[in-house]
């Protein structure tokens, strides 16, 4: 038996060879009953010899220690074996048959000029070998732990963005059913109003003919009263239903003016439309929607998707789509044809730079900027034209506070403004025949927005605040970074 040996098969909690044996990503291993007593004990799964923390509940099985193991106790166990030629102690391994013998044979012709080691020599080589055999496999199975730790990361990603933006839909349905059910009750308020007021007018006219109809009928009452009196009666008293007949002045008739009815279409003509343009109101629309999954780690997105600052780092999947350089994320759209404009507020950030990235720009590794990126960008007080010939300095009429992209994918141009002043600020000519996606960079926490149109410049003010979150900072006291 080697020397230190039964050490190496003994399990560092029981102090016995080891029973079931699994490994722990720190690569020590454990009986597997010994560790479920271990951690039963314990409200952090940890290594007990480490102390480091572990992912799973239910490690995997060490495979290639159970056999040692295994092959550790038959081998304590079994009597001592004999050569089936001479009945002796086997002794030696040959080398060139590779198998023990005994003393006996080693001299015999069939093994004549062979070479021998001690059984006890042999056995530790063998095991050695058979070792650094494992020693791949090993590795493999602790990169594919690792792996599956990875992708049981991602797995939780996706749950946690599928209840983000769950929330968000509900969110922004809840709006629009809010919107909705108010505009319903505006519109059936006005309803209710136009009927009442129609109906009052009516109502009035009514009573006035009541009025009308009761003197009338009362008159003609009486008249048709005298009518059937006796002859003498009828004499005496005709004079006065004459007089009284005669004092009642027949008025028109009335009729129905224009507009008693309701104005039906007013409230039902083209109502889904009429409210459709007055939600417009309500609602916002951007060019250009930031895609999380490209963002780099130490980026925070607003939940709308149309703005990013620097905040903590994030424990995020690595991606493929992930950009490893600091401070930058793409469009989640990348553009094949057509024109496509674009403003972006960049505000008092001190560090940016807005632009677009071919679709075979590399995102992992060393990010080489003149390699398929065109943008304007701002740092440490200047402003700089990036492509992929030299960045070359910029001198805009005045500071920037919002930039406008101009992307003419067809004619191959890519054009940035000023949109307060409509200056021109610099233009590339774009050879090309791949997707470009708008591309953003910012190493402030003071955030850069995306919009349709820019700010007026009397809004400018108001811009700025939100941008600056409504708090006012100097530049020269915030953690900025170059580019």
């Amino acid at each position: 038996m080697a020397p230190g040996l039964e050490e190496e098969l003994t399990c560092p909690v029981c102090r016995d060879i080891f029973e079931d044996p699994v490994f722990l990503p720190c690569s020590h291993s454990f009986c597997r009953d010994c560790l479920k007593r271990w951690w039963k004990k314990k409200q952090v799964l940890k290594c007990p010899v480490c102390k480091n923390a572990c992912g799973s509940k239910r490690p995997p099985c060490n495979l290639a220690l159970k056999n040692a193991c295994e092959a550790f106790l038959l081998e304590r166990a079994e009597p001592e074996h004999l050569c089936g030629l001479h009945s002796e102690s086997l002794k030696l391994f040959c080398l060139d048959h590779q198998e023990p013998i005994c003393l006996i044979c080693r001299d015999s012709d069939a093994h004549r000029s062979h070479r021998f080691r001690p059984i006890s020599e042999a056995a530790l080589d063998l095991r050695e070998e058979l070792r650094k055999s494992l020693e791949p496999l090993q590795d493999h199975l602790k990169l594919l732990v690792q792996v599956k730790g990875s992708f049981d990361h991602a797995a939780e990603h996706v749950q946690l963005q599928a209840q983000q933006a769950e929330a968000r839909i509900k969110e922004q349905f809840q709006e629009l059913h809010l919107f909705l059910q108010e505009e319903e009750e505006a519109r059936i308020d006005a309803l209710r109003e136009e009927e009442e007021q129609k109906v009052q007018a009516l109502s009035h006219k009514t009573e006035g003919l009541r009025k009308e109809i009761a003197a009338l009928s009362d008159v003609i009452w009486s008249a048709e009263e005298e009518l059937t009196a006796a002859d003498l009666s009828f004499i005496q008293n005709q004079k006065t239903v004459v007089e009284r007949v005669q004092r009642c002045h027949l008025l028109d008739v009335p009729r129905l003016l224009s507009g008693a009815l309701m104005d039906a279409a007013k409230h039902v003509g083209n109502l889904s439309f009429r409210v459709w343009t007055k939600m417009k109101e309500m609602v916002s629309f951007s060019p250009v929607i930031l895609d999380p999954n490209t963002a780099e780690a130490g980026l925070l997105l607003s939940e709308d998707l149309t703005s990013v600052r620097r905040g903590p780092r994030q424990e995020l999947p690595e991606n493929p789509e992930r950009l490893d350089f600091h401070g930058m994320v793409l469009g989640s759209e990348g553009f094949c044809s057509g024109t496509h404009s674009w403003s972006v507020a960049v505000g008092r950030s001190r560090a940016w730079f807005v632009g677009v990235a071919a679709e075979s720009f590399r995102r992992k590794g060393p990010t080489d900027l003149s390699g398929g990126v065109w943008a304007v960008a701002f740092s440490k007080g200047n402003y700089i034209s990036i492509s992929p010939r030299d960045p070359s300095p910029l001198h805009p009429e005045r500071k920037l506070k919002n930039i406008s992209v101009h992307l003419d994918w067809g004619r191959g141009r890519l054009t940035f403004t000023d949109p307060q002043t409509q200056a021109h600020i610099q233009e590339f000519t774009l050879g090309h025949t791949e997707a470009l996606f708008p591309l953003f960079y910012t190493g402030s926490d003071l955030p850069l927005r995306i919009s349709l149109s820019p700010c007026a410049d009397e809004d400018q003010e108001e811009c700025d605040a939100l941008l600056d979150n409504e708090d006012v900072v100097d530049d020269e006291d915030k953690n900025e970074e170059g580019i």
